[in-house]
């Protein structure tokens, strides 16, 4: 059942996300609807900021202010507890009408990583299977799997050229 589920935007007023989603916390709690309402999420990202003085200060920041994501299945009862939580202003979509994420957008927004098994490492031979490099063979340059990105050298016009590319556009070539 949980398969079913899809990550949804809500609007809130300025400043409420945190409220909002406390308070949708405790209802699931308290109504018992883990299994239709999964997870509540507000999107934040790290940021570095230097002051006048030239002390560097770090915080997060919201994202999508105004804006809480949640992982639900939509029926009439989830559609209720959320559009009637203090605070909460709608779903977003035409006519108040909620219109789920695709999966580019909750990958996209860092909402959820995509887990991608890499069977390679720096100095193995790959293939590219995907993108406009498809079929040719390179080795592994650099690696960063936190940036789900991987630097491979192939060989172009005679020369080698790096080519970024992200970690499921290649496989390991079996020797």
């Amino acid at each position: 059942m949980a398969e079913a589920a899809k990550w949804y935007v809500v609007h809130t007023y300025s400043g409420y996300e945190n409220t909002v989603k406390a308070t949708i916390e405790k209802t699931v709690e308290s109504r018992g609807l883990h299994d239709v309402i999964l997870s509540v999420s507000i999107p934040m990202e790290r940021v570095k900021e230097i002051t006048e003085t030239g002390a560097t200060k770090e915080y997060d920041r919201k994202v999508y202010p105004g804006y809480v994501l949640v992982k639900m299945i939509m029926n009439d009862d989830t559609w209720y507890v959320i559009r009637n939580t203090r605070g909460v202003t709608g779903f977003v979509g035409p006519e108040s009408k909620p219109v789920p994420l695709t999966e580019a957008e909750v990958y996209a927004m860092g909402v959820e990583k995509k887990v991608v098994k890499i069977d390679y490492e720096v100095g193995d031979m790959v293939s590219i299977i995907d993108g406009a490099f498809e079929g040719v063979i390179g080795m592994v340059r650099e690696l960063d799997v936190d940036n789900n990105s991987v630097c491979v050298v192939i060989s172009m016009l005679g020369r080698e050229t790096p080519v970024d590319l992200e970690l499921d556009q290649v496989s390991k070539v079996e020797d």
